[in-house]
C-alpha cells in the first residue's frame, strides 16, 4: 500500500533529490527505471547507482537520504543493508533506491528483472 509523507513532492522530484544525492558521493552508472506503466508494479521508481567500495556504498546512501530530508523533512519508511554494505535499499515507498557494490548489482540485474521499465541513464544533466 502506498503512503505519501506530509511534505509531499512528487515522485520525479523525489528522484531528481535522490540522483543528486548519489552524485555527491561520486556513484556511478546511475539508472531511473519508470515503473508507473508496469502492472502491479511496487512502487513508482526505482533509483539504481553502484558504488567502488563499503564506504563509498555507504556514503552514498547517507547523501541520499540527506538530500531527501533537507528538502522533504521526512525519513525512509524502510532501510535495510546497511551492515553488509553490498546493497543498501532505502524505501521512500514511491521511489526505492538501490546502491550496490558492482558484483552485487551484476549478480541480482534489477534492469534485466524489471525489463517492461523506462531507463533512463542518469548524465549530469538529470539533476
Amino acid at each position: 500500500m502506498k503512503q505519501r509523507k506530509s511534505n509531499v513532492i512528487s515522485s520525479e522530484e523525489l528522484c531528481r533529490l535522490v540522483v543528486k544525492g548519489m552524485q555527491e558521493k561520486k556513484a556511478v552508472d546511475i539508472v531511473v527505471m519508470d515503473l508507473r506503466e508496469i502492472k502491479n508494479s511496487i512502487t513508482d521508481f526505482f533509483v539504481i547507482c553502484t558504488g567502488n567500495s563499503d564506504t563509498q556504498v555507504d556514503a552514498i546512501a547517507d547523501s541520499v537520504e540527506d538530500e531527501v530530508q533537507k528538502i522533504t523533512n521526512s525519513l525512509p519508511w524502510q532501510r535495510e543493508g546497511r551492515e553488509a554494505k553490498e546493497w543498501i535499499l532505502i524505501d521512500y515507498v514511491d521511489v526505492v533506491v538501490h546502491v550496490f557494490k558492482k558484483e552485487r548489482r551484476e549478480f541480482y540485474g534489477l534492469e534485466q528483472l524489471w525489463g517492461d521499465a523506462t531507463v533512463t541513464y542518469v548524465e549530469e544533466e538529470f539533476a
